[in-house]
């Protein structure tokens, strides 16, 4: 349990070093690189804006590739691919990708220029499905569709709004106030809400015919093809295939580049690394020979850090204690059984330069919690060993993962010993096969007592665990205070406070009212009553006038002290909320209950058996499941708001070292080879 001290170090070293003590540290990922802002004639920035363009643009292109690829040739994966991690590349590998980046480059080019080939293509046998959707009812017509008539004669086709029939149409034409008689109308075919006509005249009626076409709501079709409609539907059904075509052969060739998809992520996070190097080449102060390097680390990394950078280069480093005023980052470090919580914690907030780690303690009593509120030992068993198997078989996966696996893994031990006190295996599972299939009373008796048949009795001890849970938070914030050395605070906001709400569990606990949740009576001798009433009296006399000490005002003060009080209805409301830890337990329990009654209906026989399994199998599946997910959020919110909300703020902020960023491969093993051979030749 601790957040690592940090140090600020400075490196000044010759400029002709500057690649590989970068790399160096791009490596060990230690270092979180400042930008420094002060800058004069001698020393200044370096523009790596056009390095950094360069290299984004090539992740960019890989990426798209990457991309294209998966839409066209997806990549056969298992269902846990996304557990394996990034995958280890041996040295050999990572010299013969970087030797070979201008070929893959081109490859990632040609994908790119395929892709838009496809869509060109995709675009031009769309566009000829339009137009045989759109030379659909002139496929009748015998005649070109621009053809324009004789020398004496004109000829057009076009829309007209509506249905009609011939004889329609004809009354449709005489109806009008002026039409002339050389006009012919043809219908070619109709649709519901169009009728599709060709239209003759005589070229001297021209001007009559057009004002009768206006008249009907006449209009040019939106296509008009030089061949007959069917040859011209021949013509572009011929084409989509020759699209068809040069798409399979496009696809082909992308099948055959597919199998240099590896080596496209390699490149693609080689990229990566080459263009963050640069971003924080572009934050350094530079000289003609020499260059600055400022940042924080860990300072049990320094020596080490130290020792090999003056082994290997020319290099003077000062090492210094940050500032109260520096931003200084936070890096917790915890065992592995504390540290699967981590991102619990962090979720929440990064302590601040004032506060402690929480995760070792909140681990305890996450794993505690969580335990109780699923309660059954078959569960707990499932979980434990199938996240223990999922992290053996997957030891390269990425670390987040690892540790929410852990952290429910570790949640999954609880709930089985949980589960064995209290006699939960899959909810009374052996009793129900036992009556039922062998007709014999069996079952694994509570090492402790059943929260079923005695929930009052475990609603005490719930509130119990609250209180001792809610009681850790006040005490770190009291350690807290000590370490500050604010003895004053830590009398006021902390010891008052338990002396008064210890006082009132007191006062309490012979009251009728905890008799009848505890199902007996506890009586008190004359002293301990007395001291009960001294103790809450006394406390809550202090927080009264302490509370608002700050204030100069005496009646501000009392104010303050008053509203301070008035702080033991949230204490009140905290303490209930551990009440859902009965509730969940419960609801575990009871519904496994009634999946083993359901299964049990069909009794004795083959039928009941098979009926017995099916049932079994999908109850208690939804029921691990919606009750996992319920003891989950429910163990984060009494962290976050009942645990955490007495001691912890957060507000720090992440240690992000400059390191090698990668996405797909693991470049650390391999680089460090180079390293080694950039140390041998000095």
């Amino acid at each position: 349990m601790a957040v690592l001290k940090m140090c600020k170090i400075n490196i000044c070293a010759m400029k002709k070093d500057r690649k590989k003590i970068l790399e160096l540290l791009q490596l060990k990922g230690c270092l979180e690189v400042h930008e420094e802002v002060k800058k004069d004639k001698v020393f200044e920035k370096v523009n790596t804006a056009t390095q950094i363009s360069l290299y984004e643009r090539q992740v960019a292109l890989t990426d798209n590739a990457l991309e294209i690829l998966e839409a066209y040739i997806p990549e056969e994966k298992s269902m846990l691919s996304s557990l394996e991690g990034k995958k280890v590349i041996s040295s050999d590998d990572y010299y013969e990708i970087v030797n070979k980046r201008n070929e893959i480059n081109g490859l990632v080019n040609d994908i790119i220029e395929q892709k838009k080939s496809i869509d060109e293509k995709e675009s031009g046998k769309q566009k000829c499905l339009d137009e045989i959707q759109a030379l659909q009812p002139w496929l009748e017509l015998d005649v070109p569709m621009n053809f324009q008539g004789t020398k004496n004669t004109g000829f057009m086709v076009g829309v007209i709004s509506g249905s009609y029939t011939e004889q329609d149409l004809i009354r449709k034409i005489e109806s009008l106030k002026e039409f002339p008689k050389s006009l012919y109308m043809q219908i070619v075919s109709a649709d519901k809400y169009q009728t599709y006509v060709t239209v003759s005249y005589m070229k001297h009626d021209l001007e009559q015919v057009e004002k009768a076409l206006r008249q009907l709501d006449f209009s040019k079709p939106p296509i008009m093809v030089h061949h007959i409609p069917t040859a011209s539907v021949t013509k572009r059904e011929d084409r989509i295939k020759e699209y068809n075509l040069d798409i399979e052969n496009i696809k082909a060739q992308m099948e055959r580049e597919a199998d240099y998809r590896f080596e496209f992520k390699k490149i693609r996070d080689y990229y990566k690394t080459r263009a963050d190097k640069y971003k924080v080449v572009g934050k350094l102060l530079q000289s003609k020979h020499t260059f600055f390097v400022t940042g924080y680390m860990p300072e049990k990394q320094v020596e080490a850090l130290k020792e090999e950078l003056e082994t290997k280069f020319n290099v003077a480093i000062d090492v210094e204690q940050p500032t109260e005023k520096e931003d200084v980052p936070v890096l917790l470090t915890n065992g592995k059984v504390q540290g699967a919580v981590e991102g619990v914690v962090t979720s929440f907030g990064f302590p601040n330069k004032m506060e402690i780690d929480p995760t070792a303690i909140t681990a305890f009593f996450y794993y505690f919690l969580f335990g109780i509120m699923l309660s059954d030992a078959a569960y707990g068993f499932l979980m434990f060993i199938g996240c223990f198997i999922v992290l053996k078989k997957f030891p390269n996966m990425e670390e987040t993962m690892a540790k929410t696996l852990r952290m429910f893994m570790y949640c999954g031990i609880s709930t089985l010993l949980w589960g064995i006190l209290f006699g939960g295996y899959f909810g009374d599972a052996i009793t129900v096969i036992g009556k039922t299939f062998f007709e014999v009373n069996i079952g694994i008796p509570a090492l402790w007592f059943e929260p079923i048949k005695q929930p009052m009795k475990m609603l005490i001890y719930c509130l119990c665990f609250g209180i001792v849970h809610l009681f850790t938070g006040l005490g770190i914030k009291g350690y807290m205070m000590l370490k500050q050395k604010d003895v004053m605070s830590f009398v006021c906001d902390v010891v008052l406070w338990y002396v008064f709400l210890i006082g009132l569990i007191l006062m309490l606990i012979p009251t009728s009212i905890f008799a009848s949740l505890a199902g007996s009576t506890i009586v008190f001798p004359a002293w301990l009553s007395m001291l009960s009433k001294i103790m809450t009296i006394g406390g809550m006399v202090g927080i009264l006038l302490m509370a608002g000490r700050r204030a100069k005002n005496p009646v501000k003060r009392l104010l303050l002290g008053a509203y301070s009080l008035y702080d033991t209805t949230s204490w009140l409301s905290d303490l209930l909320s551990y009440s859902r830890l009965l509730a969940l337990g419960l609801a575990t329990g009871v519904i496994a209950q009634v999946i083993n009654t359901m299964a049990a209906m069909m009794g004795k026989s083959i039928v009941g058996v098979i009926f017995f399994i099916v049932v079994f199998l999908i109850g208690h599946t939804f029921n691990m499941a919606i009750n996992l997910l319920g003891a989950y959020v429910h163990t984060n919110r009494l962290q976050f708001v009942e645990f955490f909300g007495k001691f912890y703020e957060g507000g720090g902020r992440e240690f992000k070292p400059f390191k090698a960023d990668t996405k797909y491969s693991a470049l650390a093993a391999c680089v460090r080879a180079t390293f080694a051979e950039i140390s041998r030749k000095g």
